[in-house]
């Protein structure tokens, strides 16, 4: 059984600065891409950020130049620095990972159980 826990969420003013942490556990051969999601109340869960196994990344425009994803392979976490943060970024965010629980298994998208990050203006 695979486990995505995540960590860091809170509370900050506009401005302010969180590092989320999203550590997966559990039965893993291969972990290819893992990011971030987010979803605010009324809207549908969308992409923040994504890395792959190789280190490369994709964000949403929204936070171009403000978040930073980063992994660690050899503990199998990914990381989510949010610098200069807007009431807008106000969310559930949920961490992701595409996971070969074997050598001889396919590739299974999981979830974290989501953190809350509120940003106050």
């Amino acid at each position: 059984q695979v486990q995505l826990v995540e960590s860091g969420g809170g509370l900050v003013q506009a401005g302010g600065s969180l590092r989320l942490s999203c550590a997966a556990s559990g039965s893993i051969f291969s972990i290819r891409t893992m990011g971030w999601y987010r979803q605010a109340p009324g809207k549908q869960r969308g992409l923040v950020a994504a890395i792959t196994s190789g280190g490369s990344t994709n964000y949403a425009d929204s936070v171009k130049g403000r978040f930073t994803i980063s992994r660690d392979n050899a503990k199998n976490t990914v990381y989510l620095q949010m610098n200069s943060l807007k009431p807008e970024d106000t969310a559930v965010y949920y961490c992701n990972a595409d996971i070969k629980g074997g050598r001889w298994s396919n590739f299974r998208d999981y979830w974290g159980q989501g953190t809350q990050v509120t940003v106050s203006s």
